[in-house]
């Protein structure tokens, strides 16, 4: 898996190609959209990020190498 690249200002994460829309749902919970549609959450819970798919387009994995690179970029 390549290295997520991380836009805070327009609230992305490109990773494989693919660039994912990043919209808050709570101080350290978030929905990741993939062209409008909503393919998981991203959680930081107990110091570590967590990722939930919803459905079967993206992978659990994905969406923690996600999770990982936007929390990172954003605690800085």
């Amino acid at each position: 898996m390549s290295t997520p690249t991380v836009d805070v200002a327009n609230k992305t994460v490109e990773l494989e190609g693919i660039t994912y829309k990043i919209q808050a749902l709570g101080e350290d919970s978030f929905t990741v959209l993939v062209e409008g549609i909503p393919v998981g959450r991203i959680v930081f819970t107990f110091g570590a990020a967590n990722g939930v798919p919803e459905g079967d387009t993206t992978s659990e994995d994905t969406l923690y190498a996600i999770g990982e690179a936007w929390f990172a970029a954003t605690a800085e």
